[in-house]
């Protein structure tokens, strides 16, 4: 274990030996909701709440968030600031056995290579805000050929270039840049997502789609649609891919555990609900199928965004607000990789982010050039290089995450209860749930999101 020892971690000393890297109080909650909030609650969540019910699966998703979601978070909260490290090296210095190094370390991986092909979405959310604020968008009418031509060539690449130059650069000024950071975007997001709500609950039709998102229909309800609101809530919240533990490693010591988790899954919430009633109203104003993926982002909506009056403002607008979601996340999982190297390696902040970044962006090129076929023999059976970095990370590898962190709190870490600072009737009902709840819904999410388990 000596490769694991460091100074204590209220001693002063960092991963590298200099002062301690610590967020504030409220500098951790912007970071880890900047962390949870992205692009699949644009495009994914509306097109799951559709198919399932509108209201009652908002609900639903509302009670796996409460139940199963806070909990795990909760878990990973403790780890990180109980171990002060990375997954991999806070597992075993609160175990003492190197064989959950290992364990950890996979969660790492899956940061890693989320951030590869992450990365090449959040270039996309770029160009196309300088598109769209250019008034060069739509200067025709096929939205679907511009979006497949700029894929289709190497232009990915450099907006894939300047998304990791953006997000080394916050990294690279460590815990007091990210919270800096955090603390200026998320509220930045917040006031675009409230303008760009007020605006498209004006259009014509919107109605209709407000009453589509609010109005529940229990009888869509199925046992699926309980696995689907538990993966959702799990992976909006960015468990199972070692942020959450990271960014635990800085958090104050003083600071309530329990207050921070209900704070981070309460930002969650409200930032699905608001793009629900962006995404809703627009699609049902112009015609759209809102389950569309990407195709919605930067096919339908721009044109929807054309026909409005000052259209380019508001899809401008629309463009950077995916942006901020998606550079908040990809900071949180570069800051992954690079704490670890940090940790295990005793290499400095610098040189970690570099080396790091430099390696993700040439991961992550593959993916750039396979979505749009720039470069042929890049696809295996049905999926592209990104295709597949992304099941294998999203559906394999997080589960195997989040299941490690129930299992290592639920029956190995025997301090876990002292160090979230719950009352004994709480941590009672927290250690059920990572013991027997968690795990199995876990399991059940892993084998239906890989496709093993069908109904």
């Amino acid at each position: 274990m000596d490769d694991f020892k460091r100074p204590s971690a209220d001693s002063g000393d960092d991963k590298a030996g200099g002062k301690a890297e610590r967020f504030s109080r409220s500098g951790f909650i912007f970071a880890a909701i900047g962390s949870s909030v992205g692009l699949g609650n644009m495009w994914k969540f509306p097109y799951i709440t559709g198919l399932y019910g509108g209201a009652a699966f908002f609900l639903l998703f509302t009670i796996c968030l409460l139940l199963i979601g806070i909990p795990v978070l909760l878990a990973e909260m403790a780890i990180g600031r109980g171990g002060r490290g990375s997954p991999a090296v806070a597992l075993v210095r609160l175990s003492g056995q190197k064989i959950w190094g290992g364990f950890g370390l996979l969660s790492i991986i899956g940061a890693f290579f989320i951030m590869s092909f992450y990365a090449v979405v959040a270039g996309w959310t770029l160009h196309y805000g300088v598109l769209t604020f250019s008034r060069a968008l739509g200067e025709g009418t096929d939205f679907a050929g511009e979006f497949f031509d700029f894929i289709g060539g190497f232009l990915p690449v450099m907006w894939q270039l300047v998304v990791m130059l953006i997000t080394g650069w916050i990294v690279l000024r460590g815990a007091s840049g990210i919270e800096k950071f955090n603390k200026i975007l998320i509220p930045s997001l917040v006031v675009i997502l409230l303008f760009l709500m007020v605006r498209v609950l004006m259009l014509d039709g919107a109605g209709a789609g407000v009453e589509f998102f609010l109005k529940p229909d229990f009888s869509k309800l199925t046992n699926e649609s309980v696995l689907v609101a538990l993966g959702h809530a799990f992976f909006s919240l960015s468990l199972g891919m070692g942020t959450m533990l990271t960014y635990g490693a800085y958090m104050d010591r003083q600071q309530s555990l329990g207050s921070a988790a209900l704070a981070v899954g309460g930002g969650d919430l409200l930032y699905a609900l608001l793009a629900g009633l962006i995404i809703f109203p627009t699609t049902f104003a112009f015609g759209i199928e809102p389950g569309q993926g990407p195709g919605l982002a930067f096919i339908a909506l721009p044109a929807a965004f054309s026909a409005m009056p000052a259209g380019w403002l508001f899809g401008g607008l629309f463009f950077i607000l995916l942006a901020i979601a998606a550079l908040t996340s990809c900071v949180s999982l570069l800051e992954v990789p690079v704490a670890y190297s940090m940790d295990r390696w005793r290499w400095g902040r610098p040189k970690a982010t570099i080396v790091t970044s430099v390696l993700c962006f040439l991961v992550g090129i593959p993916s750039a050039i396979s979505v749009g076929g720039a470069v042929g023999g890049l696809h295996w059976g049905p999926r592209s290089f990104f295709d597949w970095t992304d099941f294998i990370a999203s559906n394999i590898i997080l589960p195997l995450g989040g299941l490690i962190v129930t299992v290592f709190v639920g029956y190995v870490w025997r301090d876990a209860g002292r160090e979230a600072g719950l009352t004994a009737g709480w941590f009672i009902v927290w250690l059920f749930i990572l013991r027997y709840v968690a795990p199995l819904l876990i399991v059940l999410v892993f084998l239906h999101s890989s496709g093993i388990l069908k109904f």
